[in-house]
């Protein structure tokens, strides 16, 4: 094979992806993204965990207490969190529409040591980033109240409760869980995804465009296509992975294997595209072909993400640095993949060769 002849394909397929401005724009969304990650962070945190974004807010926020008195009142007004105003109910239902409160509070007319429950109705704005953090400034409100009240109910137990001791937890774990245990393997292998239906879309237009006959009788053999377009679609992986790391680094997460986790990216991603290839070499039609490269992504992340030795754990444990030289055994073992698979896909493109010819 005419590597000379690979990397003039692998050329053109960059410079027409270049020229594809849906493609263009993907990839600079990508990168503005990745620039302001900070707030992808806390955005995308909220959602992983909704009590992590309440120790960002430092402002008293406006609540109507309506309904009977009780201890709720004294925790709210003991509280720097709110602003509180009895008022009732309808007013206050009014105001919340209006967006002068953040929250309504009711409490039903029922004494704390009554044998029915108390049932407290909170009326927040519906769909606000506001409300997600007011909601959970006002569950240790209510929390502490539900304390109160099992303290005055206590003498309805007939058996002595048991005492669970749970340890204190440090605040920014859920955010160190969050970034190197999801947001930076989601990032670094998203490229390796879209390369990988990249590859399909390559080469089945071929077929569809009937422009396949046309590079047959060209000096460029269809294994050298191939692997041209295979290189221009790997080519992209290690640039966006390594755009992805830097920025993220420039907003303050450290990340400590920088090279290893792009090799690892890279192996990946290589096995990946020739998953697509041959996938592209055998249906010959890019819906068909994307069907069934999406079923076989979903079955090899099931398969890979069963092994405790995966290559989402090994990326974890490089960025933090808590892994030893065992992950560059698996990278050889990713290789040998690669190489075997490079080598199916280099026969197979010339058996569809043949029948070409």
């Amino acid at each position: 094979m005419n590597t000379k002849n690979s990397r003039i394909i692998a050329k053109k397929e960059l410079k027409s992806l270049m020229n594809e401005k849906t493609i263009v724009l993907a990839i600079l969304l990508q990168l503005f993204i990745a620039m302001f990650s900070s707030f992808l962070l806390v955005g995308l945190a909220s959602m992983y965990n909704p009590d992590s974004i309440s120790r960002y807010s430092n402002i008293q926020y406006p609540v109507a207490y309506t309904g009977e008195p009780s201890d709720v009142l004294t925790y709210l007004r003991d509280s720097n969190d709110f602003v509180v105003y009895e008022m009732d109910l309808s007013t206050a239902v009014a105001a919340l529409k209006e967006r002068k409160l953040s929250a309504v509070l009711w409490i039903p007319n029922v004494e704390p040591d009554a044998d029915d429950p108390i049932k407290i109705t909170l009326y927040t704005i519906q769909n606000d980033i506001q409300s997600s953090i007011v909601n959970v400034k006002l569950k240790e409100i209510l929390v502490k109240y539900e304390d109160r009240l099992r303290e005055i109910r206590s003498d309805r137990l007939t058996q002595t409760p048991v005492t669970i001791i749970i340890p204190a937890t440090n605040p920014s774990s859920d955010f160190y869980e969050f970034v190197y245990g999801l947001l930076i393997p989601m990032l670094v292998f998203m490229p390796a995804i879209i390369s990988g239906a990249l590859i399909i879309d390559l080469i089945t237009e071929e077929y569809q465009q009937n422009t396949l006959e046309t590079l047959m009788s060209t000096p460029v053999r269809f294994t050298e296509m191939i692997w041209g377009k295979i290189a221009a679609c790997f080519i992209l992986v290690p640039i966006q992975a390594a755009g992805w790391l830097l920025l993220l680094m420039a907003n303050g997460i450290a990340i400590k294997g920088f090279v290893p986790i792009l090799l690892h990216v890279s192996a990946g991603s290589l096995f990946l595209i020739l998953v697509g290839a041959l996938t592209a070499l055998k249906y010959r039609e890019r819906t068909n072909a994307q069907f069934i490269f999406s079923i076989v992504i979903v079955v090899l992340m099931l398969f890979v993400l069963a092994i405790p030795m995966n290559t989402a754990n090994i990326l974890v444990r490089l960025s933090v640095g808590s892994i030893g030289q065992e992950h560059w055994l698996f990278l050889i073992l990713m290789i040998s993949a690669v190489a075997i698979l490079s080598y199916i896909t280099t026969h197979y493109a010339k058996r569809v060769r043949m029948k070409f010819v």
